[in-house]
């Protein structure tokens, strides 16, 4: 990866990645009851420096792989389909430009990537350059046609894409130099560029192409017609799986999908220009209830146990297994548990009701009963835009939440509402009766059921909304009063800006705040990382004003296995970020 002379975020990187990994117990790891050493094994077994390549193992018989929920959609960058759980089954069937170690340290993708280059500052410029002979499993070329389709999708210059984010691709004029150089020339500087095209972002141009009968995809015209049928193919044809029209670019393919169980098997792309070793097929199974997670693993059902669902009575019996040779192991993730007030619903219009809802949600009865049990030093997450021990990084949110009921009570009272015959606050006919909407997990039922206790005797009334399938399909329409989620982060700042923008690509709560606006565009456009942050921090301030969405925690992951040598559950990609180097264990 190259070094820019003038800007150099790395530094920032490494820091946060020290610090989050440090936090999570370091290498001992003891601290959450780790058996296997978590740092020893958040590393490539190949890569060197800023680069990372897989490394050359021998071949292993097929293994199994649960995760917390299945699989969804090929395109996970659209909207509607955006799911940690997607990208934990993609990211070793989709190359992206850059990988994310163990420790969050972005790597060049150095199997399918020559260089990512800063070669301008002024007009500021990069160049992606793709290896020669990078291939999808079909046997066509992975080269600058997909960062052009990637680009035309995110940019916004067309209707119809349903990116999730457009952050950073709205400001680039591309150009495909040649067939592997891709050259973006921003309106503005973007430090964090190296997330572009990054992860699994980059769909198959020649499928778009032999569809929509395209020439080349490079020559559609941003905001044409035919740029139009091709934001209907790309939003809506790669839901599920259709082998014909969803191949592989990494060291594997998908082989088949089982949507009623919710099973995906993957299998070697027999194209694949790196490594040829790590298993021979990958199952990869959702089982939402993590107790049951543990018992498939306890039972010889499946090799590794991956949950981002902590769960103490699973962790328990995870660690018992030692004796029948399972590794466990726990980390902190980039990823924070959050409850998103629907600012579109009348009783949240009120910002009165907003602040008493905070002040009844006692964040430490949470953590102390649902968290630690797995980490012994969590804590509630002070802030929305950073993780604890990051640069900017202050508590926020503790003098707005836990003050109990008579102080939510006083502040309803003094914003017009009154105790209706109920004991339900109600105000110009509307009662405070809200529901937590949310999939199907016990923590997150427990977490309802620990705040529909602190509510009610505020006059509150909280109802529990458990849908399997809120994650996939009810949450981006914002069809909800409460959302009770998760948000995975990779390591750069500029990607939460459509959360939390005036009509942001992922904004689904309605909030809306000239303060944060303004603070994530001085953010992305800022020329240092030390400009970036105060304006971070800003946008960090302005969301915490507006009463509109509560951090929780920062959560922590949990996996085990048993007969490959060594997994580690990346914090973003989860535990297939490289499982083409997995051996058996000896």
């Amino acid at each position: 990866m190259r070094r820019s002379k003038v800007i150099s975020a790395w530094s920032l990187l490494a820091a946060s990645a020290l610090v989050l990994t440090a936090c999570g117990g370091g290498g001992d790891a003891g601290g959450n009851g780790s058996t296997g050493d978590a740092a020893s094994m958040a590393e490539g077994k190949a890569q060197e420096g800023d680069t990372f390549v897989l490394a050359d193992v021998p071949e292993m018989d097929p293994v199994t792989v649960a995760i917390d929920e299945g699989y969804s959609a090929y395109n996970n960058v659209t909207a509607d389909a955006n799911s940690s759980y997607n990208t934990y089954v993609l990211t070793s069937v989709l190359a992206g430009a850059t990988v994310l170690d163990g420790n969050n340290k972005v790597l060049l993708n150095g199997d399918v990537m020559e260089s990512i280059e800063l070669t301008s500052e002024d007009p500021f410029t990069v160049e992606w350059k793709a290896k020669e002979g990078v291939k999808w499993s079909d046997g066509d070329q992975w080269d600058c046609r997909e960062f052009y389709l990637a680009w035309l999708a995110h940019s916004g210059t067309t209707e119809g894409f349903n990116a999730a984010s457009t952050t950073g691709y709205e400001l680039v004029e591309p150009e495909c130099v040649d067939d592997y150089t891709f050259k973006g020339v921003f309106s503005e500087p973007y430090i964090d560029y190296k997330e572009l095209f990054s992860g699994t972002s980059m769909m198959p141009a020649h499928i778009v192409e032999q569809e929509l009968d395209i020439d080349d995809i490079r020559d559609v015209e941003p905001g044409s017609s035919e740029a139009k049928k091709v934001a209907k193919f790309w939003s809506g044809e790669w839901k599920g799986f259709k082998p014909e029209l969803m191949p592989g670019s990494g060291p594997y393919k998908i082989k088949s999908f089982d949507s009623n169980s919710e099973t995906v098997v993957l299998e070697k792309n027999p194209h694949w220009i790196g490594a040829k070793g790590g298993p021979k097929e990958v199952t990869v199974r959702a089982i939402s209830d993590t107790k049951a997670m543990a018992t498939a693993l306890q039972n010889g059902e499946i090799d590794v146990a991956a949950s981002t669902q902590p769960d103490a009575t699973a962790a328990d019996t995870l660690k018992s297994l030692t004796s029948q040779g399972v590794t466990y192991a726990s980390a902190p993730q980039l990823t924070y548990e959050h409850l998103d007030l629907n600012l579109n619903r009348e009783v949240f219009k009120d910002e009165a009701a907003r602040k008493a809802f905070f002040q009844v949600v006692d964040r430490e009865e949470i953590v102390n009963k649902l968290l630690k049990p797995v980490q012994e030093d969590a804590e509630p997450l002070g802030s929305i835009v950073f993780f604890t021990g990051e640069e900017g990084y202050e508590d926020r949110y503790s003098d707005k939440m836990g003050q109990g009921p008579e102080a939510a009570m006083k502040t309803l009272e003094e914003g017009g509402w009154k105790k209706g015959e109920d004991g339900i606050y109600e105000k110009d006919g509307v009662r405070f009766s809200v529901s937590i909407s949310h999939n199907e997990n016990e923590r997150r039922s427990q977490t309802v059921e620990i705040i529909q206790s602190q509510a009610q005797a505020a006059g509150i009334e909280v109802k529990d909304d458990t849908d399997p399938n809120f994650l996939k399909g009810r949450v981006d329409k914002g069809d909800y009063d409460i959302a009770l989620f998760g948000w995975s982060s990779g390591p750069f700042k500029a990607t939460q800006k459509s959360l939390y923008i005036t009509d942001g690509g992922q904004n689904w709560q309605g909030l809306s705040d000239p303060k944060i606006d303004e603070a994530y565009a001085k953010a992305t456009s800022a020329t240092s990382e030390e400009e970036a942050l105060e304006h971070y921090i800003a946008a960090d301030e302005a969301i915490a004003e507006n009463y509109a969405t509560i951090p929780l925690f920062e959560t922590p992951s949990m996996w085990a296995f048993r007969g490959i040598d060594r997994v580690y559950m990346q914090s973003y990609y989860g535990a297939l970020w490289n499982v083409g180097e997995w051996e058996a264990a000896e």
